[in-house]
């Protein structure tokens, strides 16, 4: 299956979402960085930069359904933890964890007509890590393991893609999901039991009045929560 990119590595820019946004002329364009001066987050979340870090931006058509693009999301954060490592989990929506919820790497989607930019930043070696934060690494692993772990992941991004949502497995997202089989809250709702993801990528929540969807665009936040059995029910 077809994999043809190009790749644009640097040591420094202001955002990699911005540069292959720019850059971009047909050919899959992987930019990767070291160092980012004004990268962003999810709804431009401020950025912070780990000791060794690795920030990865893909532009590329996905020849997809509308109405099915938000799920490259969801693909790209599989085919990110088969990259990073079998021990880190998915939150949903975008977000790679240690199964003690730290969070080590996260994905930011941005759509321009049919071009999707897909990033990521990875925390590789962070010996000081800010609460809720961990790197890859327990040593720092040294220059070039990033640029080798993004054209790994786009790669496989790439080749998931041209598959086709078709080839989407819910199932194997599930296994490795933090959230699927929590109960969560979100912003303006919950609790409810997250029990599975839909074909579009969306969060599968059961509430007391019945299933929701939740969708990325629509909730900042899920986050995972512990109820008392008198306090499950409560909306």
């Amino acid at each position: 299956m077809a994999t043809d990119y190009v790749a644009d590595h640097r040591a420094r820019v202001v955002s990699t979402q911005d540069e292959a946004r720019r850059a971009f002329a047909g050919t899959p364009l992987l930019v990767t960085a070291t160092d980012q001066t004004g990268g962003r987050g999810r709804r431009g979340a401020s950025w912070l930069n780990a000791t060794r870090a690795l920030a990865a931006s893909l532009a590329f058509r996905p020849a997809w359904p509308d109405e099915q693009v938000p799920l490259v999301t969801l693909v790209a954060g599989l085919a990110a933890q088969r990259t990073l490592g079998s021990g880190l989990l998915l939150k949903w929506p975008n977000d790679l964890v240690r199964d003690d919820g730290r969070k080590v790497a996260g994905l930011l989607a941005e759509r321009t007509a049919d071009v999707v930019v897909m990033g990521m930043g990875v925390n590789l070696y962070w010996p000081d890590a800010p609460p809720g934060m961990a790197g890859l690494y327990a040593e720092d692993p040294g220059d070039g393991v990033g640029t080798v772990l993004a054209e790994s992941w786009a790669r496989r991004l790439l080749e998931e893609t041209a598959a086709g949502p078709g080839s989407w497995d819910p199932g194997a997202y599930i296994a490795v999901s933090a959230t699927v089989g929590t109960t969560v809250t979100w912003d303006g709702g919950g609790p409810g039991d997250a029990i599975g993801v839909d074909d579009s990528g969306g969060l599968i929540v059961r509430t007391r009045d019945g299933s929701r969807v939740l969708r990325s665009g629509e909730v900042r936040t899920v986050r995972t929560t512990t109820l008392s059995e008198d306090s499950a029910g409560e909306g």
